[in-house]
């Protein structure tokens, strides 16, 4: 005799009913450069859970050992600025000018590795500070433009173009050595050049500082007539920077030259227009009208001088200052 089954009603599942659910709402910011800026230095790992405990506050602030996920350790802890731990820096963004002489040193050839890896290893030093480093390069070690003009018919504008290239070679050789060394560096030309750099693109350029890697400005302003000082001044202003920081290979700027007059004497600083009417040889006029105008100062120092470039991006006194004075303007460490 066959015994009858209960009979087993299945419902459709309600939307309305209490089953758990875990719902991810992505986080954007209206205000991207809140975030990008240092006003927010340590990445956050939110843990979503349906348990109705929630989960412990160590957890969910970073505080212990750190957060885990599924058995995996969360992302590391990025250093802060903000506070009581911020360094006492002057300036947090800079642009430092590299002449292709100082580039050159005291060698024959056209690039000496020993002075690219001094550059390398004092501007790492600045970025572990949390200070934005951007640079642009000059060319004059390998081709200056104004000198070979008229060379055996070649016009200005052809020359300014293989100087612009000779820039790009200095970048590609810094970058490479900064590198080595473990600095993330970006070559942004101002040409475009694509198997071997990127394009200049300023939004991009300030989010690779952002993200605290170096970036190379190179091929000037990718127009003829006007020199990679006039190109640093430009870079320097509208990348926001701070300062322009030009590094060569004498101790400042002197009121005669120092090379024919043993005499002359170290300016400790000056005014845009003192270096305009005395037609001081420190940029073209160009670009000390760039800087006039939008306020940036501009320090000339020895680049051969160990330890120069890291107290110049610091804001130590160094050589000479055109357009302000050290007490205002520069922070005297002690």
């Amino acid at each position: 005799m066959a015994i009858p089954l209960p009979l087993t009603s299945c419902s459709p599942i309600s939307t309305s009913s209490s089953i758990s659910r875990t719902s991810f709402v992505p986080l954007t910011p209206r205000n991207r450069t809140f975030f990008s800026n240092q006003n927010c230095s340590r990445r956050v790992l939110i843990s979503c859970s349906s348990s109705d405990n929630g989960s412990s506050p160590d957890s969910m602030n970073g505080s212990g050992n750190g957060s885990s996920l599924n058995g995996q350790t969360s992302f590391p802890r990025m250093p802060s600025f903000d506070g009581a731990s911020k360094p006492p820096l002057k300036w947090r963004r800079v642009l430092l000018k590299v002449s292709g002489e100082a580039l050159a040193g005291d060698e024959e050839q056209n690039i000496d590795p020993k002075v690219t890896m001094a550059i390398a290893r004092e501007v790492a030093a600045v970025t572990r500070l949390g200070i934005e480093v951007a640079i642009v390069v000059g060319g004059g070690n390998i081709f200056r433009g104004s000198t070979w003009a008229g060379c055996s018919g070649l016009d200005r504008s052809s020359a300014d173009y293989i100087g612009m290239l000779a820039t790009v070679m200095n970048a590609i050789f810094l970058q490479a050595t900064m590198e080595s060394i473990g600095i993330p560096t970006r070559v942004q030309t101002a040409f475009r050049m694509s198997e071997v750099a990127e394009p200049y693109i300023r939004r991009r350029a300030i989010r690779h500082l952002e993200k605290g890697r170096v970036v190379i400005f190179a091929a000037g302003t990718g127009n003829p007539f006007f020199t990679t000082d006039t190109a640093a001044a430009l870079r320097c202003a509208e990348i926001n920077a701070e300062v322009v920081l030009k590094a060569t290979n004498v101790d400042g700027v002197f009121d005669d030259d120092p090379k024919r007059n043993p005499n002359a004497r170290l300016l400790d600083s000056l005014t845009y227009q003192e270096v305009t009417s005395k037609d001081l040889s420190v940029m073209d006029m160009t670009a000390i009208t760039l800087c006039q105008e939008n306020n940036i100062p501009v320090v000339v120092f020895n680049l051969s001088e160990p330890g120069n470039i890291a107290k110049a991006i610091k804001g130590e006194r160094v050589g000479t200052l055109i357009g302000g004075t050290w007490n205002s303007i520069v922070t005297t460490t002690t």
